[in-house]
């Protein structure tokens, strides 16, 4: 079977190698979600609207990263409620094609949200892209539709998030939504599910899924509801957890030189300092079940935490509350625990008490993934509070705002000893790559920022909220 051919040698060192010999950002935060770049390329660190600037073109609406492989850069879009795939020349910014997924109908996302989200991955010969309840697809390097694999609908009033990764022979897509959550990998040469794995305990979430390898075997590694899972690459069977993970997992773990996996999950009501008690459902029932009925009614609560996220009790979103729904999120709320982890490879099973190297449980954002670069985790929060941690025993090195402010959903990328970070209002900072990190250059986009960037050959592509930019140094 050809997928099998993934998990073969797929060690940390062969999978980073593999995937850098053509010029590539494959995926959402580059090589495995690295968010470093190759090589000893040379970066500007003085980039802005005026700045360094190669070439800028205007693109449709989008929170999708840019993604590169060879002299081609990839992204996804919105323009006329049409889901677009668009292909340009990484030279010149110059559109090669645009194609339009089939789409029915367009789901509900957040109110700040896209229904283009999730970033494409490609490997060169294909181009894999995911709209939501559209589903993937799967195009070639010229824009024709190889295999659509249909999904959805799904429950969750915020969209999907989440961003598929090619591994071999396999795409793997993992969707946590309110109920019916799963992993997924299909064959990508035809579309065809190879194996499905139900992920029905793990609620609404966010975080891509990474590569990982564990005595000679290759993992599929989600950060999710509570707990950490790793998945065997060739069959989809748990292989080990850790336990103790936020509500929600929005940030993407990430994989340092000598194996180790960074995990981090933030949600409000996660902090030793910052939780509420949440009431047993017959207490709920006897105090507001005014129609009674059994269920509980958003007009029913009374104002408060539970109120605010009744969306998030409603799993199936028929407007009513069931014991078994307000049970399932109130065991989540009370086991939620917010922190970042360090993990060893090469456990098996509940490995929460013997894998676990150190934790930190301050300075986590929200939605940025954690940057491992130069030795140091970059842990970026609202209003720009940038935190480093020592990579070997998590220790805080340095928390101070950079410039800029507001809330900050592009990850932090890295290269040429470089740091980059941009807030959702055009904010960039750029930050030298140590522990003890310095300003080295700020400047501010008149556009919102949601996507992260790539970094590629010396070059750094940027999305904006209506233009891609391509920065680099002139000769």
């Amino acid at each position: 079977m050809r997928w099998l051919t993934a998990t073969l040698l797929f060690s940390n060192a062969v999978l980073a190698a593999s995937a850098a010999e053509p010029p590539s950002w494959p995926q959402f935060r580059g090589i495995n979600g690295a968010a470093v770049a190759a090589g000893d390329h040379r970066y500007p660190a003085e980039i802005g609207p005026d700045q360094n600037v190669l070439w800028k073109i205007a693109v449709p609406s989008g929170h999708s990263s840019p993604v590169v492989w060879g002299d081609r850069l990839f992204l996804t879009a919105v323009r006329d409620q049409k889901l677009l795939t668009m292909a340009f020349d990484r030279a010149t910014g110059k559109a090669l094609w645009e194609v339009e997924a089939p789409c029915q109908k367009l789901e509900k996302v957040h109110q700040i949200g896209s229904h283009a989200q999730p970033t494409p991955a490609t490997d060169g010969e294909r181009v894999v892209s995911f709209f939501g309840s559209c589903g993937l697809l799967c195009y070639d390097t010229a824009g024709k539709l190889i295999w659509h694999h249909p999904l959805g609908p799904f429950k969750n009033d915020l969209g999907a998030g989440s961003s598929p990764v090619l591994a071999g022979d396999l795409v793997l897509l993992n969707q946590d939504h309110d109920i019916d959550s799963f992993l997924l990998a299909v064959d990508k040469r035809t579309g065809k599910t190879v194996w499905k794995v139900d992920r029905s305990e793990f609620p609404v979430g966010y975080a891509t899924p990474v590569l990982w390898s564990a005595n000679g075997r290759g993992q599929v590694v989600i950060a999710g509801s509570l707990r950490v899972v790793g998945y065997d690459l060739a069959s989809g069977k748990e292989a080990w957890t850790v336990r103790g993970m936020a509500r929600a997992v929005h940030m993407t773990p990430t994989v340092g030189s000598d194996g180790t996996l960074y995990v981090a999950g933030w949600t409000s009501g996660g902090d030793a300092n910052d939780r509420f008690e949440v009431p047993s459902f017959d207490d709920m029932l006897a105090k507001h079940d005014a129609n009674k009925n059994g269920t509980l009614e958003l007009d029913e609560l009374p104002d408060g935490p539970l109120k605010m996220r009744f969306s998030m009790l409603d799993r199936n979103k028929d407007g009513h509350v069931t014991r078994e729904e307000y049970e399932f999120m109130r065991r989540v709320f009370d086991k939620a625990t917010n922190r970042v982890l360090a993990i060893k490879p090469g456990g098996q099973g509940d490995v929460t008490e013997t894998h676990v190297l150190w934790e930190q449980r301050k300075y986590l954002p929200v939605v940025p993934s954690p940057l491992l670069y130069e030795k140091h985790l970059f842990l970026v929060k609202a209003g720009g509070l940038l935190a480093t941690l020592d990579a070997r025993t998590g220790q805080m090195v340095k928390q101070e705002r950079v410039p800029g402010g507001g809330d900050y959903y592009s990850s932090p990328v890295g290269g040429d000893g470089k740091v980059y970070l941009l807030s959702q209002r055009g904010h960039l900072a750029v930050v030298s790559a140590a522990g003890d990190w310095k300003v080295l250059h700020r400047s501010r986009f008149e556009a919102d920022v949601y996507a992260t960037p790539a970094l590629v050959e010396g070059r750094i592509y940027l999305r904006t909220a209506g233009h891609l930019y391509c920065f680099g140094l002139k000769p």
